[in-house]
């Protein structure tokens, strides 16, 4: 829905190089956590129905980051390294002692039996039985499944008292330790199963990554124009909206593409490795060649129409 090119300060630092890419004055330096934070904020006063905020352990590592969207009424699952300190169940910092003197304190205060641990400790001190087994969604050759755990926790960053959120532990099969952890401020009656599906729901936005580029085109642009580049991620937005609509549409409809009016599949390799790419009735490489040829008809028909003129 939103782009924005990240410009490090090899660039917001040179005004003359800015100058001659089109960079607007007012743009300065700003994190890729920073952007995002932006867009969300635009999307907000743009009135756009959100949903549950969904980023990688980059931008979910940083507590005020995730603290700004819960300010903004969002709910959010996202990912978080192993060294991140909470509370464990049970455990709670001790309120600040003020003792009349001063400026009253704000830090919450810990103890040696009453401490935060960091995820990866807190992991490690799960029963066996407290992981289960889920399945999130079906995978290429067979169902996606795992073992997870999840946990009420507090963040313990900055020694001030925060509410309580889930901590969901990724723990696979035959694995020496956990491999992802996510925080999330779902409801406490989440289930594991909803908590599981939505972390995992980032592989949607990978895979619409990976369309954008290999289908719509969205890493092909080699221009060195502020406008320019993000006219060109403006199109392919709404190409690839356009596509996913269309598909949504046919599944909706229960239509089938029937392969046989589709032109040659391609072929991936060389020689006798070739091999055919296989057509898949509503995918985006599909409808793309829909598209296509829609398009072609179009421009076909008005050529003619100014031929005759």
């Amino acid at each position: 829905m939103a782009w924005q090119l990240y410009l490090p300060t090899s660039w917001t630092d040179n005004p003359d190089r800015c100058r001659q890419a089109g960079v607007p004055a007012d743009v300065d330096f700003a994190t890729k956590p920073d952007i995002a934070l932006q867009q969300v904020r635009q999307t907000i006063k743009a009135g756009i129905k959100t949903g549950i905020v969904l980023a990688d352990a980059a931008y979910g590592k940083g507590t005020a980051w995730r603290e700004q969207l819960a300010d903004w009424g969002l709910t959010y699952c996202v990912g978080v390294h192993e060294n991140l300190s909470v509370w464990a169940p049970g455990a709670e910092p001790l309120p600040p002692r003020w003792s009349g003197v001063g400026r009253p304190p704000t830090r919450w205060q810990q103890t040696e039996d009453d401490h935060p641990v960091s995820v990866d400790t807190l992991a490690e001190s799960l029963r066996a039985d407290d992981f289960q087994e889920v399945t999130w969604r079906e995978g290429t050759n067979q169902p996606l499944t795992s073992r997870f755990a999840s946990v009420r926790v507090r963040v313990a960053r900055g020694q001030q008292y925060r509410e309580p959120e889930w901590l969901l532990i990724e723990w696979p099969h035959g694995a020496d330790k956990p491999t992802k952890y996510w925080l999330s401020s779902q409801p406490e009656v989440t289930s594991l199963t909803t908590l599981v599906t939505t972390a995992k729901a980032r592989w949607r936005i990978e895979r619409d990554y990976q369309e954008l580029k290999q289908e719509v085109g969205l890493d092909h642009y080699e221009g060195r124009h502020w406008r320019g580049f993000h006219h060109h991620a403006s199109l392919c937005i709404v190409a690839y909206g356009f596509l996913v609509a269309e598909r949504l549409r046919c599944r909706h409809q229960k239509k089938s593409h029937c392969s046989r009016h589709l032109s040659y599949p391609k072929t991936t390799g060389r020689g006798a490795l070739q091999r055919a790419q296989r057509h898949v009735s509503d995918s985006i490489t599909t409808l793309r060649w829909y598209l296509h040829q829609g398009v072609m008809t179009i421009l076909h028909n008005r050529w003619r129409y100014f031929v005759t003129q």
